[in-house]
């Protein structure tokens, strides 16, 4: 199949065992798509929701990058690993003695503000290089602690050596981390066993497709299986604009508007997506637009702003 451009979010439930990339490449070889991008990266152990942009929508894949994550983790008390999860190889091993309440006064402590120190084997970089080909080398380099924020840590299931917690975190959250942390404050270490991303901003997994499903698909049933081109941007306050706003926003201006401050999906007379801007006093500053060319291109209708 020829590459051709579609533009639209696809609902991706990534397996374990493949990385976040090869789902890509899967993914844009059956829909055939000239340009696409995924909007956060999964470890090949971890399962789950990976929103997949095509086309103009790469222009919002940020926002989801952006956005709050939900998931299911299992974590493995008792057992320590060199990559802080299954992956890796036992460094330590320790009994397990607390009971469910420890563990549950050891998840509110860790919710909240907190700062992590990124794992050893992961894809930050520095100098250049990802820091997990320094750690395969036994070579430390530096990695300095990073705020993140974990809005919630409910246990779903507790078994031990074994728990299940529902993890509601702001990007940048190393899940892996936190369960090893969560087992070095109960005196047991842990690793993470298995990780199910539920939720990326305002997508469900239960929306979400296998790359299985879109192989049983034919090309039209594919293409309906996508989001809309804007659906990144739906808990965004909608501003409708008029035809010389947005071609002076086009041209770098910043037009005048009656808006209120804050942040604003944009859309034309017609109901086609601008973009997102910013207002700020009485003007409105371009963030993210589409290009010319996208604007005649199907969005949804969110509703007004909430």
């Amino acid at each position: 199949m020829p590459r051709r451009r579609i533009d639209g979010v696809l609902l991706l439930d990534k397996p374990p065992g493949i990385t976040s990339h090869a789902a890509l490449s899967r993914v844009k070889r059956l829909f055939g798509a000239a340009k696409a991008g995924h909007t956060g990266t999964l470890d090949p152990l971890a399962s789950g929701l990976l929103p997949i942009c095509f086309g103009s929508a790469t222009r919002f894949a940020q926002f989801l990058l952006d956005a709050d994550k939900r998931y299911t983790a299992t974590i493995r008390f008792g057992v320590s690993t060199t990559t802080l999860d299954a992956e890796g190889d036992v460094v330590a091993t320790r009994p397990v003695t607390f009971a469910r309440p420890d563990l549950e006064a050891t998840l509110a402590r860790f919710t909240g503000a907190i700062r992590q120190v990124p794992p050893a084997h992961s894809a930050l970089k520095f100098e250049g290089r990802p820091h997990y080909e320094y750690a395969r080398r036994g070579i430390d380099v530096p990695r300095p602690p990073r705020d993140v924020i974990v809005h919630a840590l409910t246990l779903v299931a507790w078994g031990s050596p074994d728990a299940i917690v529902d993890v509601h975190c702001s990007k940048g959250t190393y899940v892996r981390t936190l369960a090893a942390d969560m087992g070095d404050a109960l005196g047991s270490g842990a690793h993470l066993a298995a990780l199910r991303r539920t939720r990326t901003g305002p997508f469900a997994i239960d929306d979400a497709v296998t790359i299985q499903d879109l192989e049983r698909m034919d090309d039209e049933a594919r293409i309906a299986s996508l989001e809309p081109l804007d659906a990144p941007l739906a808990a965004i306050p909608k501003l409708v604009v008029n035809a010389r706003t947005a071609s002076a926003l086009r041209q770098g201006r910043r037009p005048v508007t009656p808006a209120i401050d804050g942040r604003y999906r944009l859309y034309g007379p017609k109901g086609e997506c601008v973009g997102v801007g910013d207002v700020a006093g009485d003007r409105l500053i371009a963030v993210r637009l589409l290009p010319w060319d996208t604007t005649s291109l199907h969005c949804d209708d969110h509703g007004d702003a909430p």
